[in-house]
């Protein structure tokens, strides 16, 4: 295979508040497969990138940033009639909070016959997330194709069920994510997102949910609790680590990101399931959803 991981998504500019109560905002990037294909670049996988940009500075600054992380952008393509998203981030007593320009995206523009499949072919997994499916119909459908096409063709699927309702409803996103996961080598929602699909807060009781809609190994993210892993036969509940977090923004994209580059490495999932948990750590610790990505050394110290 040419790339470990093929992402599809919608990337996105971000203005992440230096303080909360300020009005002073840092510039970086974001997007949820935007961060974990970056992630997975910095954990060493060979990585490629699936979406659509604005003919804009934001998506050129966007491409200059995958070029410099050695992400393969042949799959980017960009629509002069649609801007590149930008979100805002501001933080106070509840934690962070995300305010979004992203309506009629250039990403959300994308359909099934935009997919380029001689690329998602080289893939030996193809990832998306529930954003990548919920901004737009078009790009639901697309993210459902590129699914069965690798499934199709041997290749492995990795879906991040990132639920967010202001973008659809929870019927919709129920039925849409359940498909979504029924075509999922690797299933990887966060505990939030499972009690409003599934209806319960027992996290086996989850797990049990995500096997029964047809994923293969689920990895039901807990925050700063750590992951329980299931391959259907097997649980192992992992650990958070505790380290000095200021943000959390993007801490679930290091997981999926960092926990897929070490299973095209060769890893169990148990043992990739540790490395991602020490990585979203790690990503914590800084601002911003992509400054903060850990290299391996940073993440094998804290392991060690």
């Amino acid at each position: 295979m040419q790339f470990d991981l093929v992402a599809i998504g919608e990337p996105m500019v971000e203005f992440n508040q230096t303080r909360a109560g300020d009005p002073n905002y840092l510039q970086g990037f974001g997007g949820d497969t935007s961060n974990a294909i970056i992630a997975a670049a910095r954990a060493g996988a060979r990585t490629a990138y699936v979406t659509r940009l604005g003919d804009d500075e934001f998506g050129r600054q966007l491409m200059h940033l995958w070029a410099g992380e050695g992400i393969d952008c042949s799959g980017v393509g960009i629509d002069p009639a649609a801007h590149t998203a930008v979100y805002f981030v501001t933080h106070g007593p509840q934690g962070h909070q995300f305010s979004y320009l992203r309506a009629g995206s250039a990403a959300s523009r994308m359909r099934p016959d935009n997919l380029p499949r001689e690329l998602l072919a080289q893939a030996s997994i193809v990832y998306a997330s529930g954003i990548s499916m919920a901004i737009s119909a078009s790009a639901c459908d697309t993210v459902l194709e590129a699914f069965q096409l690798a499934r199709d063709s041997g290749r492995r699927t990795a879906f991040d069920s990132n639920l967010r309702l202001k973008l659809w409803p929870l019927a919709r996103a129920r039925a849409m994510i359940g498909a979504a996961a029924a075509l999922s080598d690797y299933f990887m929602p966060s505990l939030e997102d499972l009690v409003l699909l599934a209806g319960t807060g027992d996290e086996n009781a989850l797990v049990d949910w995500s096997h029964a809609h047809g994923a293969g190994n689920v990895f039901l993210k807990l925050g700063a609790a750590g992951v329980l892993v299931s391959d259907g036969l097997r649980r192992e509940r992992i650990a958070g680590h505790c380290v000095p977090a200021i943000d959390a923004t993007g801490a679930g994209d290091c997981f999926c990101g960092s926990c897929l580059a070490r299973i095209a490495a060769g890893d169990s999932i148990w043992d990739a399931a540790r490395y991602a948990n020490a990585a979203a750590a790690l990503s914590t610790t800084g601002f911003g959803a992509v400054a903060p990505l850990p290299t391996p050394q940073r993440v094998r110290e804290l392991l060690a």
